[in-house]
């Protein structure tokens, strides 16, 4: 048994792309699981293979209604995780009232377990705190420029509020706390229709459709692989003292979304044309963490670079799709009797 020597770690959002990878970890390092998720947008696709690990558990349960009294005292975990909340626009988007109240009333009910439980509690809050940044890179002394009452603030300021919560429950000691940051991450197990850059140039390209960029591409972002960033989100919870504030976890390597999908068409060989569209409204101009504190007090950095890791995601998406059609042979075939990519658009 390693270091989690079989204590309780509660990860809500669980099935979801991060929550699905956290919940390996946690299981290799020697913890039981339990996984919450009203499976919205989470999978048990991706705990598929969890099914017969006796230290595993999910429970379907929306975070935004009270865990009953007799369950709130029957869980003792040592640790609980809040990833609970759709993630990309598309999916945020689409119940922008519920998106809120998963982050205010949600983690309010985490924090609550948490404190009965004497559990340590880590918040995975956001880089779209910063919103459309005048500081740039992104530092956690900035306070952010996010647009209150436009189409992303569901997500945004219901994150912020989440912080705001968690900092509120540890300055009077009801709760250990530790807030993460988390910038634009990928890997296995993203949803194909969850609306984001690498998700839909990956199947775009996969499928040789059109490869979709929003505005003229000049806009930046930074991509940490999963398995940096989960590794990141363990250290942070392992950390020895709640003094650190929150912390920027991502991959401050920038490049364009053009400079992206050039990396992504090389890789997969693709012949996909480009086709521009309309930029969403408040999407950020630019998206760089300064990952400064991460590094000096967590030791942590991301170690896996864009092109392995895109190579990872790429293989992992083909061979979705490949298993989308063995489980649905007669439905989805395409006119020349290869498996069709589903789109990143979420048609088949």
């Amino acid at each position: 048994m390693t270091k989690g020597n079989g204590r309780l770690a509660i990860v809500a959002g669980g099935a979801g792309f991060l929550g699905s990878h956290l919940t390996d970890l946690l299981l290799d390092r020697g913890y039981r699981v339990l996984c919450i998720d009203n499976l919205r947008t989470g999978r048990r696709d991706n705990l598929r293979h969890l099914e017969r690990e006796p230290r595993f558990d999910l429970m379907e349960w929306d975070v935004i209604v009270p865990l009953p009294g007799k369950d709130q005292k029957r869980l003792r975990p040592a640790e609980i995780y809040n990833l609970a909340c759709a993630a990309s626009p598309p999916h945020y988007q689409s119940d922008p009232e519920h998106t809120m109240l998963t982050s205010v009333v949600g983690t309010r009910n985490l924090l609550r377990l948490a404190e009965g439980a004497g559990a340590r509690f880590l918040q995975a809050s956001t880089s779209e705190v910063y919103g459309d940044p005048d500081v740039h890179p992104q530092v956690e002394t900035y306070w952010g420029n996010v647009n209150p009452t436009g189409p992303r603030a569901c997500y945004d300021e219901g994150k912020r509020s989440a912080e705001t919560l968690a900092f509120d429950f540890l300055r009077t000691g009801r709760v250990d706390v530790r807030v993460a940051r988390i910038f634009n991450t990928y890997g296995p197990r993203m949803r194909a229709d969850d609306g984001r850059v690498v998700s839909n140039i990956v199947c775009q390209a996969l499928s040789g459709k059109p490869v979709t960029v929003y505005g003229d591409g000049s806009q930046t972002r930074s991509f940490c692989y999963v398995g940096d960033l989960i590794e990141g989100l363990n250290r942070l919870m392992d950390y020895g003292a709640p003094d650190l504030g929150p912390v920027n976890l991502g991959n401050p390597a920038e490049l364009t979304v053009r400079d992206l999908v050039d990396r992504v068409v090389a890789l997969t060989g693709s012949e996909a044309t480009v086709v521009e569209a309309p930029l969403p409204v408040d999407d950020p101009r630019r998206r760089r963490p300064d990952i400064t504190k991460a590094r000096d007090r967590l030791g942590w950095e991301p170690r896996i670079g864009l092109d392995a890791g895109l190579r990872a995601t790429i293989d992992w998406f083909a061979a979705e799709a490949e298993r989308v059609v063995a489980e649905d042979f007669p439905r989805r075939r395409n006119g020349n009797g290869h498996a069709a990519m589903p789109a990143a658009d979420g048609s088949a």
